[in-house]
């Protein structure tokens, strides 16, 4: 289990790595129950940097299970509007947000899959103005993990629970470089590293990447004026935070309209408590007109209906099989580490900050530069060891991204 010090730095890095809190700043954090310990010294230490306040919701999944289990069908299509409006109001006056992501993947399994995807759109719906702010950057945001018995024991059944979880908190602070000497400066150096590939990226301007793996064989064509991103960015205001903790991934749009072929998943999605696992989707004209899923097949279906932007890409992720992550040999059922150690896509939404001058753009200016509109976004992984890459640059010329799952480009 973590000692006293690795979560006095996993609270630290949390606060001035994840957020950076700024003097006079509120800090919004989501956690679950188990993550009390952690969260008081996340508390504590954005006092210390100079919070005005610091905000705390708590979540119970076991509270969720029952209220599936048990409410009336019409409660799905009801979100407190009190807490919608207060995000929002919160956004609006600069504070940052935190959340600790921690699913039980297994959680609702059982579950009428209709239930939770009308719960799913009730709640996108609901929080589309607080979204606006975290999705454009206009606030910091950061997103965490600790374990929990019922996730520890997903990855280690085979391991008596209190080792699982022991053996969880080890993986996970030596992803956020809390066993290292200075994790701070460890984060900067990362980021500096993610900087390199992503200014290559954004010089290239490819105009197509093309996929090819076992099961995959897909085409995707980018808008003009993309932009690449990595490891930290900045609000509107200046300020440096990470979004993701751990990450190691680069990341922009593709064309919305531009995506042909199929596309085979590499690793299990936990989406909205259920697992969708070993499938693939077939796009044409960006969109995806087949799938097919061995597990979770309902649940993908209705992620599609969700509304026409569903069954589009507003994101591509690039990630190399020598990574971290990847190099545990291990699914973690959790899309915060699973898209860490894997290329992937998202379905839904994309980032207004992945085309130039997005922030400051209408839907209507963003839909005409490329950009994807939905009220989801939901990431998938695809990569793994066999997977080629190659981008296609505005001349024509052909030049190998990726190759044996791994970047043929040269970074240092």
């Amino acid at each position: 289990m973590p000692t006293q010090r690795d979560l006095e730095q996993y609270a630290e890095l949390a606060v001035r790595v994840g957020i950076n809190v700024r003097q006079g700043q509120t800090l919004v954090v989501s956690a679950p129950l188990s993550a009390v310990e952690l969260v008081r010294l996340i508390v504590r230490k954005a006092y210390e940097a100079g919070a005005k306040n610091v905000h705390v919701e708590w979540n119970d999944e076991q509270l969720t299970r029952i209220k599936y289990q048990l409410a009336p069908d019409e409660a799905f299509q009801e979100y407190p509007m009190f807490r919608a409006q207060g995000w929002e109001q919160f956004a609006e006056n600069g504070a940052g947000f935190l959340s600790i992501y921690s699913p039980n993947p297994d959680l609702l399994d059982g579950i009428d899959p209709g239930r939770v995807a009308t719960a799913s759109k009730t709640a996108a719906i609901a929080l589309q103005g607080w979204r606006s702010y975290t999705m454009a950057h206009r606030v910091a945001w950061s997103l965490i993990s600790t374990p929990t018995p019922e996730w520890a024991g997903k990855i280690f059944p085979d391991l008596p629970a209190a080792e699982a979880e022991s053996k969880l908190w080890e993986l996970i602070l030596k992803a956020v470089r809390v066993d290292l000497d200075d994790p701070v400066g460890a984060w900067k150096a990362h980021n500096a590293r993610l900087a390199e590939t992503v200014d290559y990226l954004n010089r290239k301007q490819y105009k197509r990447l093309v996929y090819r793996a076992e099961g995959t064989d897909l085409s995707v064509d980018m808008p003009d004026n993309h932009v690449w991103h990595g490891g930290s960015t900045e609000n509107e205001k200046g300020v440096t935070f990470n979004p993701n903790m751990p990450t190691e991934e680069v990341f922009t749009m593709p064309h919305k309209d531009g995506a042909n072929g199929v596309v085979r998943s590499t690793r299990p999605l936990n989406h909205g408590g259920n697992l969708i696992d070993n499938f693939t989707l077939r796009f044409e004209k960006g969109k995806v007109v087949d799938f097919s899923a061995e597990k979770g097949y309902d649940t993908l279906k209705l992620l599609l209906e969700t509304d026409e932007g569903a069954a589009r890409l507003g994101e591509l992720a690039l990630v190399p099989n020598r990574s971290p992550i990847s190099d545990t040999n291990l699914i973690f059922y959790n899309t915060l580490f699973d898209e860490n150690a894997s290329c992937h896509f998202a379905l839904g939404r994309a980032y207004p900050t992945t085309v130039q001058g997005g922030t400051a753009m209408t839907q209507e200016q963003l839909t005409a530069s490329g950009a994807n509109d939905s009220l989801v976004h939901v990431d998938f992984m695809m990569g793994g060891p066999d997977l080629s890459i190659d981008g296609i640059d505005a001349e024509g010329r052909v030049e190998p991204i990726f190759r044996d799952g791994n970047w043929a480009i040269g970074l240092s």
